[in-house]
């Protein structure tokens, strides 16, 4: 009986080869379908993964590293390209995407991004990079980084 069921829906099928909408039939079976996936670990990946890392500003025209303080003058330009620091392009709040391309709200719209502003909700962008200062040449420091990283 269930062989002719079988034939029967092939035949009225679309597409006549095997695992084409089989997931009904094993349900009606009782296989049980993969239970959920289980979660993933969350934290920092990649390749400076247990290394120290440093706060640093960048210039958005050149991407030259500016100076260690982020305190950000009105009249600051980039050392290298001289582009103005003080504006919308090197705001942390900046985003394209958004309503006047600024996620906070702001009284006046500023048709310049890339110019010299006063708007009062400016602060720098800054990232987080690998702290190059740090010196990991030797062997006993490369092997002390690794036991740290996988708590041997």
């Amino acid at each position: 009986m269930a062989e002719a069921w079988y034939k029967q829906s092939m035949s009225e099928r679309k597409y006549g080869q095997r695992g084409y909408q089989d997931q009904d039939r094993d349900r009606d079976r009782g296989r049980a379908k993969a239970g959920p996936r289980p979660e993933r670990p969350m934290g920092p990946r990649g390749r400076g993964l247990g290394k120290p890392t440093v706060t640093v500003f960048r210039c958005a025209v050149c991407g030259e590293k500016q100076r260690d303080d982020l305190q950000i003058a009105l009249d600051s330009t980039c050392w290298k390209c001289n582009a103005d620091l003080h504006s919308c392009t090197h705001c942390r709040h900046f985003d394209t995407s958004a309503p006047g391309e600024c996620r906070q709200s702001v009284p006046e719209y500023v048709a310049s991004k890339a110019k010299r502003n006063t708007c009062g909700t400016f602060e720098p962008k800054a990232a987080q990079e690998v702290d190059e200062a740090a010196n990991f040449d030797s062997p006993s420091d490369a092997k002390s980084a690794f036991d740290a990283l996988f708590k041997l």
